[in-house]
């Protein structure tokens, strides 16, 4: 699906637009995302909780230095695992969404809190940042579509606008509550109100399918977040004082539960991934 079609509608790449993937990506194969499900939507706020809690449970234990080489170990294996796979594994995708969640959290905050960049600033960087990797992506490929991901080229452009993503919704939640004192229930509000406008806006407006899905994508980090950290800090920050170690902990045994589901059930796996599928 290219940008400006609904959703499942195909173009006919340009002769040798696929050709030209296949030298250069190993060419195309099955699908490595899963289908856009209500549970898809469920786990990925859920590793969005989980990523922030975990990142700053593991900052204040280690320190920033230490836990962000653990970070970005388990960031690299586990892209490098996926990257590896020839078809779709709800286990493997997910486990390096979640890494990529607690590196997406450390990338951010030590632009912040080590290199002092203000929450403000690192938001309109990691905008700017997104807005490259989507505008290569779009340029190189025809479309943002992630039912297209099917070639190591289309796949490194997924998993960098993941991460961009990742690190943006991370400094747009910290600067809401945070840097304008919002506070982090009430920016979880805002941010639940807002991740309704993609998703009405392409049921009822017309708006690309496309475009709403990763609008969508983008504000599920900072919604996610942001409750997360609700649960996590202090009273005295305006939170409920359970503290990120056993939040963290809270949130991975349903991210566990419902990947273990899906990759016994394949209710997420594209036909085109089926072991039955060639």
């Amino acid at each position: 699906m290219t940008m400006g079609q609904p959703s499942g509608t195909t173009v006919a790449a340009p002769a040798g637009h696929e050709r030209h993937h296949g030298a250069a990506g190993h060419g195309a194969g099955w699908s490595k995302v899963p289908e856009v499900t209500a549970l898809f939507w469920v786990v990925k706020i859920l590793t969005t909780g989980m990523g922030e809690t975990a990142s700053d449970y593991l900052g204040r234990t280690l320190g920033p230095i230490p836990a962000g080489a653990l970070g970005f170990t388990a960031f690299a294996l586990m892209l490098a695992v996926q990257f590896r796979t020839r078809r779709y594994r709800a286990g493997i995708y997910w486990s390096a969404i979640v890494m990529v969640s607690v590196f997406g959290t450390m990338a951010a905050d030590v632009v912040h809190v080590i290199a002092g960049v203000p929450y403000a600033v690192s938001t309109v960087a990691f905008s700017v940042t997104l807005a490259v990797i989507l505008f290569a992506w779009y340029r190189s490929e025809g479309t943002l579509s992630i039912h297209s991901i099917r070639t190591r080229r289309r796949e490194t452009f997924y998993w960098a606008t993941v991460l961009a993503t990742f690190a943006l919704g991370t400094a747009v939640g910290d600067l809401l509550a945070g840097t304008l004192n919002l506070g982090y229930l009430p920016a979880g509000i805002v941010f639940g109100v807002l991740i309704l406008v993609p998703a009405l806006s392409g049921r009822f407006l017309g708006l690309n399918a496309v475009a709403a899905f990763w609008g969508a994508y983008i504000l599920t980090r900072p919604l996610g977040a942001s409750f997360a950290d609700w649960m996590g800090v202090s009273a005295q920050r305006g939170g409920l004082d359970w503290g990120t170690g056993p939040v963290t902990l809270a949130l991975t045994v349903p991210i566990v539960a419902l990947v273990g589901y899906l990759a016994v059930s394949r209710k997420d796996t594209p036909k085109d991934a089926l072991p039955d599928a060639g």
